[in-house]
């Protein structure tokens, strides 16, 4: 009766890449929003401002991501014959997470605005970030209450571009500062 009840590995392994697949689409479908989120860098209307990483700032602000995924990506063919699985999955599994990487270090965008930080393609609202307590040096980093370990969302770019950040963040979770207001728009064009 037991023996029914469990899943077969082939079975397992499917559940694992489709599941993989829906997050390797949900990820870059956010991505393409970036540019229409974001259409232009520098100082914003509103006094917000938006600036865009390089690969080499996605690469910092990305690396245990990156080593998580590679060590996903041997583990499977370990377990394949120990568990009797098709190889196929593990093809497939490695296929989708190698696209995942390349999607991490894309360049990418980012906005602050009174109301929400942009990133990844996605909005934020301020309420549900914080900063971390400790600072990396090369990078921000903001945590999402509530979601535990799951929790940091760093944000990469420039030294000045990310001085400039910072002091928007600190504006905008400092509740009794003023936020500035530009008449003008002093953005680069993309």
């Amino acid at each position: 009766m037991a023996e029914n009840l469990l899943l077969s590995s082939n079975m397992v392994a499917a559940t694992a890449v489709f599941i993989l697949g829906l997050i390797v689409a949900w990820d870059a479908f956010w991505l393409t929003r970036q540019r229409s989120d974001i259409p232009v860098m520098g100082e914003l209307k509103n006094g917000g401002f938006a600036w865009q990483s390089e690969g080499p700032q996605e690469v910092i602000r990305q690396w245990g991501n990156l080593a998580s995924m590679a060590a996903m990506i041997a583990l499977p063919w370990a377990l394949i014959g120990a568990s009797n699985t098709s190889y196929w999955y593990a093809i497939v599994w490695d296929t989708l997470l190698s696209l995942h990487i390349i999607s991490l270090l894309i360049p990418k965008r980012y906005a602050i605005t009174r109301t929400h930080l942009f990133a990844d393609g996605q909005r934020y609202a301020w309420p549900r970030l914080r900063l971390a307590r400790r600072q990396p040096a090369r990078r921000i980093m903001l945590l999402r209450k509530g979601w535990g370990i799951f929790g940091p969302l760093p944000l990469g770019g420039v030294q000045n571009d990310l001085s400039v950040a910072r002091s928007r963040i600190a504006l905008t979770l400092d509740t009794d500062a003023d936020w500035p207001q530009n008449g003008r728009r002093n953005t680069e064009e993309e």
